[in-house]
């Protein structure tokens, strides 16, 4: 009867203890699978918001591939040293010096300050690095036509060239030419992401006489092809 007494303890005793090691194992199999899950679900924060006067593109129009074979190139780390400098577009006449263009206060995206310059905007890429590079212009300026005034008479297959400065080239091919009215512009398809180097080119379109001011946007897509 002793005998069985210790053995009845020692059996109790090892069942308790793979009870408890069965509970703690499957605790922790549930936080392993509890902690998977949420990684897996966890996306990287957003990155810099669009200006905020811009609208959404429709989801289907961000899927349109572009008609040009882009040059794959390898991302590299950020070079805040450089920046575009300069911009020409043989096919209307531009030769441009580029400055910088920040957001304003209210969100939206900054303007050159004087007519016959262009602006790169700086939290888009650096022309020929990978995503697309924003550079805009104004097309009227105090009633003379400004930079981009031809903007919209590119057309697919015409030449842009961006000047770095370290004095190298990103040259790129229009893909085509788009207006969209102001309160439709694309955000999706202009700053949106990209797995090549891409150029977009804003200015003002769709003058209305009677408003007198711009209603539309006109934006010219364009393809790194050579650097």
């Amino acid at each position: 009867m002793a005998v069985g007494r210790h053995s009845h303890r020692r059996v109790g005793t090892g069942r308790r203890r793979a009870a408890t090691l069965g509970v703690a194992l499957a605790a922790a199999m549930v936080l392993s699978l509890a902690g998977w899950s949420h990684a897996t679900q966890t996306t990287a924060p957003p990155t810099a918001a669009a200006p905020a006067p811009l609208a959404t593109a429709p989801p289907t129009a961000a899927t349109t591939p572009s008609p040009t074979t882009p040059v794959r190139v390898t991302a590299a780390p950020p070079t805040a040293r450089l920046t575009p400098v300069r911009i020409s577009i043989p096919a209307i006449g531009v030769d441009a010096t580029l400055v910088k263009l920040g957001l304003t206060t209210t969100g939206a995206l900054a303007v050159p300050t004087t007519a016959m310059t262009a602006g790169w905007y700086t939290g888009s890429p650096v022309p020929g690095r990978v995503g697309p590079a924003v550079i805009a212009g104004h097309v009227h300026w105090s009633g003379i036509p400004a930079v981009f005034s031809h903007l919209a008479d590119l057309a697919p297959g015409d030449r842009i060239v961006v000047l770095r400065s370290d004095s190298t080239t990103a040259t790129f091919t229009v893909d085509r030419v788009a207006t969209y009215a102001k309160t439709r512009f694309p955000t999706a398809l202009v700053y949106g992401s990209l797995d090549h180097p891409g150029l977009r080119l804003i200015t003002c379109g769709g003058y209305d006489p009677v408003a007198r001011a711009y209603e539309a946007n006109v934006i010219v897509f364009a393809t790194l092809t050579t650097t």
